[in-house]
């Protein structure tokens, strides 16, 4: 493997590492909003990250990368403990913990845009692997950043304000 693959390889370890604690954020906000506006676009987000996911791995093995890393694992470790903080209330759901779970799914898509981008042009995988919609990928997150983006400020009012 050549160096820049090398450190391509391990860029893409942390990113699907990413990927897969955004995946279990997003559904677990979905779980927790329930039926509603909010509750559908959190479901059309996390079905949209969860597909992520899988064209990132599918990226990953044409690249000749392993998708097993204990990053991965450590990824829904992390959403697990992530559940056990501090949120100002005792056993019911916080106005903070919706904020911060959709608060992190923005940041995440935003990133995602970036993380786009980078394996586009930056790692050449635009040339390299012409049949990847890479534009397509980035309007999608776009789109996900704009259906959340007045649940997340809602949230904020009401975490914060």
């Amino acid at each position: 493997m050549a160096g820049d693959d090398r450190l391509l390889r391990i860029y893409m370890d942390d990113q699907l590492a990413l990927g897969v604690l955004w995946r279990e954020i997003a559904r677990r906000a979905h779980r927790a909003a329930g039926a509603g506006a909010e509750g559908a676009a959190l479901g059309g987000v996390a079905a949209g990250i969860a597909e992520d996911v899988v064209t990132f791995k599918q990226i990953m093995r044409r690249l000749g990368f392993s998708t097993r890393t204990p990053k991965n694992a450590m990824a829904i470790v992390a959403e697990r403990l992530g559940r056990l903080k501090l949120n100002g209330r005792l056993v019911s759901r916080s106005p903070l913990s919706r904020f911060e779970e959709l608060d992190f799914l923005v940041m995440g898509i935003d990133g995602k845009v970036v993380l786009w981008q980078n394996l586009r042009d930056g790692a050449g995988l635009g040339r390299r692997l012409p049949d990847v919609d890479f534009d397509r990928l980035i309007e999608r997150a776009r789109r996900q950043r704009t259906e959340l983006e007045p649940f997340h400020a809602q949230a904020a009012r009401d975490a914060l304000g």
